[in-house]
């Protein structure tokens, strides 16, 4: 049996290449971007993901990805790249970039596009105080787990949470991370726009 390909650029950025993505054609909604970022921590990849700080008004504490709400005229490549910038102080440009993940349609009525990047070694962030309360760089390894899925009474579909650090990852987040880290971990082709939200991210 062979052994399996080493998990560097190379491999996820093949992967990820490969990935027969799908756009959500909703010019009607609002279009923003995430970065899903991988660094090198002690050899092994790892992804980037910020705690929200608490005095934001909508979904303070919680785990996201760096990202927002494109402007004007801006693609979700540079979105992305931007709010990497202003949210942990990383500079990457568009040569970082390996690909564009399936669009994810939020309920609060956003086009989200999942934008992956390699970042390598980092020797530090800056987080943005008024948005950003931490900055983790979680290796992919651990982010390589089964979802936890439940129901809810106002929807037919999945809700999805990823276990972190002994709390959950919710959706739009954790199905962005899931799509990601299986592909750059396994390979795997795994749709997860039909995953749902929990309520209170709703609004």
């Amino acid at each position: 049996m062979s052994e399996p390909a080493p998990l560097d650029r190379a491999t996820v950025a093949g992967r990820v290449g490969d990935f027969p993505r799908v756009a959500a054609d909703r010019p009607d909604l609002k279009q923003a971007a995430v970065a899903l970022c991988v660094t090198e921590r002690d050899g092994a990849p790892a992804l980037v993901i910020t705690r929200r700080a608490a005095g934001l008004r909508a979904h303070a504490g919680q785990w996201a990805l760096p990202g927002g709400r494109l402007d004007a005229g801006e693609g979700p490549v540079d979105g992305a790249l931007r709010e990497l910038h202003e949210e942990i102080g990383l500079d990457l440009d568009r040569s970082a970039v390996l690909g564009l993940l399936d669009d994810y349609v939020t309920r609060s009525g956003y086009v989200m596009t999942p934008v992956v990047c390699w970042a390598g070694p980092v020797d530090g962030f800056a987080g943005s105080e008024p948005e950003v309360a931490a900055v983790y760089e979680v290796p992919l390894a651990d982010l390589d787990v089964d979802p936890v899925f439940e129901t809810i009474p106002e929807s037919d579909a999945p809700v999805i949470r990823l276990p972190l650090m002994g709390r959950f990852v919710h959706a739009p987040t954790a199905a962005v991370v899931h799509q990601f880290v299986r592909i750059a971990c396994r390979g795997e082709l795994r749709r997860v726009a039909h995953y749902e939200q929990p309520v209170f991210a709703w609004r």
